[in-house]
């Protein structure tokens, strides 16, 4: 095989694989809008009823949660609870300017 072929076929493989990786991008992004949706809805119910926008027994318990499916995927456990976490202080701070308003 040449060389001229061999790059064409390294770039359509390569171009295949980002196609890939842009439509897996969009599907996490939408996925997270929906995610957010629904714990400004969860943050609305908790302000209603004077609730703290904090749940620490439930974040804890969805990191564990998180970790083990992690795990299961064969994904870095500490990188999903990373993620997990930086959702999370985004949450409890929609939760708390939902609380203030």
């Amino acid at each position: 095989m040449n060389n001229s072929a061999n790059d064409e076929s390294v770039r359509a493989e390569l171009n295949r694989l980002r196609d890939s990786i842009d439509n897996i991008d969009a599907a996490v992004i939408h996925m997270l809008a929906e995610r957010f949706k629904c714990t400004q809805q969860v943050g609305h119910l908790k302000a209603a009823h004077r609730m703290p926008p904090a749940d620490p027994a439930r974040e804890a318990r969805q990191i564990t949660r998180l970790r083990e499916l992690a795990e299961n995927a064969k994904l870095d456990p500490a990188f999903a609870e990373k993620f997990l976490n930086f959702i999370i202080a985004e949450v409890i701070r929609h939760h708390e300017t939902i609380a203030r308003a």
